[in-house]
């Protein structure tokens, strides 16, 4: 495996060292700069994973470092490092692209983490490229657009690690045929990941043909996926191929699949098993090339428990689980989900508007969107049709996400940058820790963090 590059910029030599030297014990390749222009210089020399900068530096400071060394290598990852009183420069770095800022003395725990962090979502984005690039290509007339489920397929409007994260396993799973599993909550974009694997596989050309079993009643879910013959029920009066037959040669998709009745689930097994359908009232098997993906907000494993659905064609669906997040898991998207839908429905609605107040910005990101990225592409139209100026206000958003305005967490003003940001960490733990039932997996999954690093800040935090 290529060792990994990392490029430490610090005018202090002792802590220029003492980073370069830990990093060189974890088998990483780590060059040494003392200053912001000759770190430039060295990216300029040499290919860069990760940038590990000190912010207050007497020739350039960590912003200006970000934006030259972006300039240079657009794919390099920056860390910043900061002394206590600079915390709020370090948070503005990562507004403007930095993935993440350490406070001095660097916790070398925490280093790791951080580092292990970054270095993932650059190999993700990487992996990532050719199928965004196949996306666009397949898509080319949608660019820019939306589906009902989430935003276009255009980089799936997202830069955050656990979108990447998903991103990646559409990229790895659809060269094959084998089914995949796509869970999350309603209005996460289930059936947006499903046009992506079909869009980045050699169906792509194939009809994609999506069915949403909760829209149907249950008695005709059975003709929807497989067809009907003239005569076999009543109103049957005339033939009529099914879903799977549509979808021939193609992908087929099924949309919260739990709903799928459980006399029905052994004939659904049977297609897989043996790739032919029988329609109803018929007898004579229809040989079908199909690609399956399958979608639901439900927990199939309790379904499959309680004996609801069948455990075999659980195995047969989930070959592959892509798991999609919700939208509070993954804020860092907001932002730009609400520039996409305000030129959407500013276009729409033939309004000019140029942007969200600060004030709603703040409110739409704190809010835990129950609907997921549905819900947000709702207010979003919403405040653009109800808008009197070019700028959304906070007049302009539904009762439930103004009342918020009300409801912030108290913190001591008076107080330091990070002991404010201590003091948030502390109580989103407990909440989390409360809700998770002191579970420290889901209260991580809750938290949009990974377990490592949840275990790291209950250590810091002293929590027991």
């Amino acid at each position: 495996m290529t060792k990994t590059t990392i490029l430490v910029i610090d005018d202090e030599f002792a802590q220029r060292e003492a980073l370069g030297g830990h990093l060189r014990t974890h088998d990483h390749n780590v060059l040494l700069a003392d200053s912001g222009r000759s770190g430039i210089e060295l990216l300029q020399q040499h290919l860069v994973d990760l940038i590990l900068t000190d912010f207050r530096m007497p020739d350039m400071d960590g912003m200006q470092v970000l934006t030259a060394a972006r300039t240079i290598n657009p794919d390099v990852e920056v860390i910043i490092i900061t002394a206590y009183g600079s915390v709020e420069g370090a948070v503005d770095a990562m507004r403007e692209g930095a993935c993440h800022y350490l406070e001095k003395p660097v916790d070398l725990d925490e280093l790791d983490e951080v580092v292990a962090r970054a270095l993932e979502r650059r190999q993700l984005i990487s992996e990532n490229r050719m199928l965004k690039a196949r996306l666009r290509e397949t898509y080319r007339s949608d660019v820019g657009g939306a589906t009902e489920s989430g935003p276009g397929m255009d980089g799936i409007i997202s830069r955050d690690p656990a979108m990447e994260e998903v991103l990646n396993m559409v990229a790895r799973s659809a060269p094959s045929r084998a089914s995949v599993l796509v869970r999350g909550e309603s209005g996460t974009g289930k059936e947006l990941v499903a046009r992506a694997i079909h869009a980045a596989s050699p169906r792509c050309d194939q009809p994609f043909v999506a069915v949403n079993c909760a829209a149907l009643n249950e008695n005709l879910i059975e003709s929807e996926l497989f067809g009907h013959e003239k005569g076999a029920f009543t109103g049957a009066d005339q033939q009529r191929r099914g879903r799977f037959e549509q979808a021939d040669g193609g992908t087929l998709f099924i949309d919260e699949v739990a709903e799928v009745p459980i006399e029905v689930q052994v004939k659904l097994l049977r297609v897989l098993q043996e790739r032919t359908v029988e329609r109803v009232g018929g007898n004579a098997p229809i040989k079908v090339d199909v690609r399956l993906i399958s979608a639901t907000h439900q927990n199939l494993d309790e379904l499959v428990a309680s004996g609801r659905f069948r455990e075999d064609l659980y195995y047969r669906l989930n070959v592959v689980s892509i798991q999609v997040p919700p939208l509070r898991q993954r804020r860092r998207d907001v932002p730009l989900l609400v520039d996409h839908f305000l030129q959407r429905y500013g276009s729409e609605n033939g309004k000019e508007i140029r942007e969200v107040s600060r004030e709603v910005m703040d409110l739409l990101m704190r809010h835990p969107y129950p609907g997921n990225v549905r819900e947000l592409q709702n207010v979003v139209e919403r405040a653009v049709v109800l808008a009197r100026s070019d700028v959304i206000t906070q007049a302009d958003l539904p009762a439930e996400i103004r009342d918020l305005a009300g409801t912030a967490a108290v913190v001591d003003e008076s107080a330091s940058l990070p002991d404010q940001v201590e003091a948030l960490e502390r109580r989103a733990i407990d909440g989390a820790l409360r809700q998770a039932q002191g579970v420290q997996s889901r209260a991580a999954e809750v938290l949009g963090i990974t377990e490592r690093n949840l275990r790291y800040k209950l250590k810091k935090y002293g929590f027991k």
